[in-house]
C-alpha cells in the first residue's frame, strides 16, 4: 500500500474554482454556487460545505485506483466530489446517496461542471438493502461517522456490503470518536486496515482511512 503522498492538484483557469484531483471544484463564491443557494433549499444534516475527508478520499483513491468502469456507490455524498472525482477519473457509474435530498442541486451542478453524470438518490443508511448493494463494486464515502449512533449503522451497513460481495470499502474519516468505534469493529470482523492519511492541497487536511477488501 502506497504512504501518502502530496493531493494532486491544478491551477484553476476559471475564477472561484479550485482545480483538485482531476475535477473543478466550484467554491462557494462561484456565481453558479451562489445563484443556486439563492434558489434551492439550504442543505442539512451537515451537508452544507465541503469537508476535508472528501478531499484524503481522492486522494486515496487517487493512489489505489478502482477498475475503469467499476459501479461505485458514495454513502453520505453532500455535494458528491469524490463520486465526481470517480466518474471522471475512472468512467466509473457513480450513486450519490444521501439522506438530505436538497444537497443533490448541488452535487448535480458541480458534476455537470465537470462533464459527468452522477445517480442520486435520498435514503437512510439503515435502509440500504443487501440486493443494492450487490451490484456495487466499491462503496465509498467520507466523514459520514459524524454522530455516536451512526457507528453502529455504519457498521451494520458494511456487513451487509460484505455479505453482497462488494469487492472494496474505502471510508475516511478525521478522526470522530464514532468512526474509530465503527473501524475497530469492522477490522476485528471483517479484517479490514486503518491507514493515516494527509493531504496539502488544495486544502491540508488529515485523518485515518478505513479499508475493507472482500475476497
Amino acid at each position: 500500500m502506497p504512504s501518502p503522498q502530496k493531493s494532486v492538484t491544478g491551477t484553476s483557469v476559471e475564477k472561484n474554482t479550485r482545480d483538485a484531483f482531476g475535477i473543478s471544484i466550484l467554491t462557494a463564491q462561484h456565481k453558479a454556487i451562489r445563484r443556486l443557494k439563492r434558489s434551492a433549499q439550504t442543505p442539512s444534516i451537515h451537508g452544507n460545505k465541503f469537508w476535508g475527508s472528501s478531499y484524503l478520499l481522492m486522494d486515496f483513491l487517487h493512489h489505489n485506483q478502482p477498475p475503469q468502469g467499476a459501479q461505485i456507490m458514495e454513502l453520505g455524498s453532500g455535494f458528491g466530489l469524490a463520486g465526481i472525482h470517480c466518474a471522471k477519473a475512472y468512467g466509473a457509474s457513480v450513486l450519490a446517496i444521501d439522506a438530505d435530498p436538497s444537497v443533490f442541486p448541488f452535487l448535480e451542478l458541480q458534476a455537470q461542471h465537470n462533464r459527468v453524470s452522477i445517480e442520486t438518490r435520498q435514503q437512510y443508511f439503515e435502509t440500504i438493502t443487501i440486493a443494492q448493494l450487490a451490484t456495487v463494486d466499491l462503496l465509498i464515502a467520507a466523514d459520514i461517522c459524524f454522530w455516536d449512533e451512526l457507528a453502529e449503522t455504519v457498521a451494520a451497513l458494511i456487513d451487509r456490503a460484505c455479505q453482497a460481495g462488494v469487492s472494496r470499502i474505502v471510508i475516511a474519516d478525521p478522526e470522530r470518536p464514532p468512526f474509530f468505534d465503527m473501524a475497530e469493529g469492522v477490522m476485528q470482523k471483517h479484517c479490514g486496515e486503518l491507514f493515516q492519511w494527509q493531504v496539502d492541497e488544495p486544502r491540508r487536511a488529515r485523518g485515518c482511512v478505513l479499508l475493507v477488501e472482500n475476497a
